[in-house]
């Protein structure tokens, strides 16, 4: 097939591609991204340390507000750099080669996704494999969408119209919605997906010096004193949400039963902490929950809203 045939197969490609089938894909390509982003957003958090905060009311605000437009702009992206330039090449290479159409598609449609795998793979270290596959499955459902679309129009005669695609993809987006919550709750009730565990660290372990990303310097001794430089603590005025910023020395022990832990983040059966006294009276006692991993342990502590907390983080120097 030379270069004017294979033009002129794209071109039939492109013509083949009617204002329905376009708007079946770009209507998948929206309704599949909760669900996606759902399965990303638990699959990414899966056995990580969320500092028991939970997850921000304001910010679960917002992303419900901005999904809409997010959604569509990724959904119209995803259709330019990955369904459109699929279906050009599934065409002519099922007149040259043979196969269905779809099954073309289908290829054609992985190919591009690992391409554009190799992006976020290079800007975010993101596992380009996984990545991969997971572009490939956000290509296939559109395709087989349009292949659906159209095999229902040669049985009927008639093809969707615009109420009846909006009322699918809408329909679609809350099934795949539900579906992926499901699919995650049963995935985490047998155990496939990891839960966090906190580490359980003796006072041998703790002893050392911790550092934060802001300066805060805390080294606690094994014999049970402790020093620190820009250390934030609890106000000597009860009830103050803020914090105070300290430097000096002081006492601490391990609190493995949450007796100490006045905030009771996730509860004291759940974390065990670090109770930190000041000698000076900066502030008052604070009570560091320990987190992070037993390979990377980190000690931490919420200041004021718990929706949306000022988290201080100290990590083993």
């Amino acid at each position: 097939m030379g270069w004017g045939n294979i033009g002129r197969a794209v071109r039939r490609a492109w013509l083949s591609w009617t204002g329905a089938d376009r708007g079946v894909a770009v209507v998948v390509c929206v309704a599949q991204l909760p669900g996606a982003w759902l399965l990303w957003t638990i699959a990414t958090d899966s056995g990580k340390d969320d500092y028991g905060v939970g997850y921000s009311s304001l910010g679960m605000l917002i992303q419900l507000v901005a999904a809409p437009s997010v959604s569509l702009v990724l959904g119209l992206v995803q259709m330019a750099g990955q369904i459109v330039p699929a279906a050009l090449l599934a065409y002519p290479s099922a007149v040259r080669f043979r196969g269905p159409d779809w099954a073309w598609h289908l290829l054609y449609a992985a190919l591009f996704g690992a391409g554009w795998a190799a992006l976020p793979a290079m800007l975010w270290d993101w596992p380009f494999m996984a990545t991969a596959l997971a572009f490939a499955a956000l290509g296939a459902l559109p395709m087989l969408a349009v292949a659906y679309a159209r095999r229902r129009a040669r049985v009927t005669g008639r093809r969707w119209g615009a109420v009846g695609v909006l009322g699918s993809g809408c329909f679609g987006c809350f099934g795949l919605f539900v579906l992926a919550f499901g699919g995650a709750a049963l995935a985490t009730a047998v155990g496939l997906i990891e839960e966090y565990e906190p580490p359980k660290l003796s006072a041998g372990q703790l002893a050392g010096v911790w550092r934060g990303v802001d300066g805060a310097v805390l080294r606690l001794e094994p014999g049970g004193r402790a020093e620190f430089v820009d250390l934030p603590a609890e106000p000597e005025v009860f009830g103050d949400p803020t914090f105070v910023v300290c430097d000096g020395t002081g006492t601490w022990f391990l609190d493995t039963e949450g007796r100490h832990d006045s905030d009771g983040v996730e509860g004291p059966e759940e974390r065990d902490g670090v109770v930190v006294r000041l000698d000076d009276g900066c502030g008052e006692q604070t009570y560091w929950v320990i987190g992070g991993t037993e390979q990377e342990p980190e000690l931490l502590v919420p200041f004021g809203d718990q929706d949306a907390p000022d988290l201080w983080i100290l990590q083993r120097d």
